[in-house]
């Protein structure tokens, strides 16, 4: 399932065209702004092929939704995140034990969209993210998934603390990453109904996450730098997880028909 989402700005439209061309309907240009950069990226956009339409401001601004346009608005398709009620839909549904991953307030667009396709990879059956503070299934993300936004739901729910009180109710085992962990990921056994929380850019796990996890463990940091960019972390931690979890009898995972 797809749906029609504004990106607006002259930096996000060009963003847009660059990494995700074939999802870009169209693009909106403020009828009577005179500007260089915007006259520049509408040439850019005529020469794509793509539907240019010039519009009033008033229209512009009704669109854009509190979006900062810059008097540019283009109309993408991105997949459409899934729910909370979806999300223990599939768990309902699933006959394997459940591996998810859980994102805590992400930003941005590249690690989250090399997170799905890492997680798509290693047989994840959901993302869970919230809903505030954390990026969506934009253009860029989904061009950074290299399809896998397509494929692996990507939920977005409104608390994502709740959402994990709920998850343990239904025996799922949380593993928190934490550089002050006295446990590393290697000495933890990741074989069993699973999710793997990984922290946000820079400052890690909120703290009503961290206490919600069932264990906090650690990747070795064995070089001078302190932690590592969390789409790596995250592939480390997903595929140490695989690497358990292949000598199990588990059938395929089961995604969102």
């Amino acid at each position: 399932m797809t749906e029609r989402a504004p990106v607006g700005g002259i930096h996000s439209v060009r963003a847009a065209l660059k990494f995700g061309i074939e999802g870009v309907e169209e693009v909106w240009l403020e009828r009577t702004r005179r500007d260089r950069r915007l006259n520049e990226l509408a040439e850019l956009v005529r020469a794509t092929g793509i539907r240019v339409r010039q519009v009033e401001r008033a229209e512009l601004e009704r669109a854009a939704a509190g979006i900062k346009h810059q008097g540019v608005l283009a109309w993408v398709r991105v997949p459409t995140a899934r729910s909370e009620s979806d999300l223990m839909a599939l768990l309902d549904r699933l006959e394997v034990p459940p591996f998810l991953l859980l994102l805590d307030e992400i930003q941005d667009p590249h690690n989250l969209g090399a997170c799905l396709r890492t997680a798509e990879a290693a047989g994840v059956q959901a993302v869970i993210a919230p809903k505030d503070n954390a990026v969506g299934l934009t253009p860029v993300v989904c061009k950074v998934a290299s399809g896998a936004a397509a494929t692996l739901p990507y939920v977005q729910v409104t608390n994502l603390a709740r959402v994990m009180e709920r998850l343990k109710e239904r025996g799922i085992w949380l593993i928190g990453t934490a550089g002050e962990a006295s446990d590393e990921l290697y000495r933890a056994d990741l074989t069993g109904p699973l999710g793997l929380v990984m922290g946000a850019e820079g400052r890690g796990l909120r703290r009503l996450t961290r206490e919600r996890c069932d264990r906090l463990v650690r990747l070795p940091m064995c070089g001078q730098v302190e932690s590592l960019n969390v789409s790596v972390a995250a592939g480390v931690c997903l595929y140490e997880a695989l690497r358990q979890r292949r000598s199990l009898p588990f059938s395929d995972p089961h995604h969102f028909s």
